[in-house]
């Protein structure tokens, strides 16, 4: 099993379960995000705590994701970084773009005061 999907209440989290988020399992992320996403899915936590290797077809599941959430306008983070997935996607200038925390329970916690400054939004429009 390469990902865990646990939905929360207001986000689903994906913990990738394999130590290497590579070419031969980021066709099956992407197919994952994708079906969240037909699911209704706006609000997503990717958990990279058991990776310690990401190459570019990683990056680019990573972005798929992000661009699903953002289409949807949702959330998209990732969390669980060790210093070399950090420094890859400082290195790409992808946490210009994409929300990190450190652990789970933040990102979860970033995207349900998300979830109600858009409320708050929401209601000053109407």
């Amino acid at each position: 099993m390469s990902f865990k999907v646990e939905k929360l209440d207001k986000c689903t989290v994906i913990r990738v379960m394999t130590p290497k988020l590579n070419s031969l399992i980021s066709p099956e992320l992407k197919g994952l995000f994708n079906q969240l996403s037909e699911e209704g899915a706006k609000n997503i936590v990717l958990d990279l705590s058991n990776a310690k290797y990401c190459d570019s077809s990683g990056l680019s599941a990573i972005l798929i994701g992000n661009r699903l959430c953002s289409g949807s306008n949702g959330s998209f983070v990732i969390c669980g970084l060790n210093d070399v997935i950090k420094n890859l996607i400082q290195l790409s200038r992808l946490d210009n773009i994409i929300e990190i925390t450190p652990t789970a329970e933040e990102a979860h916690d970033m995207i349900l005061l998300n979830e109600i400054e858009s409320e708050f939004n929401q209601d000053d429009k109407n």
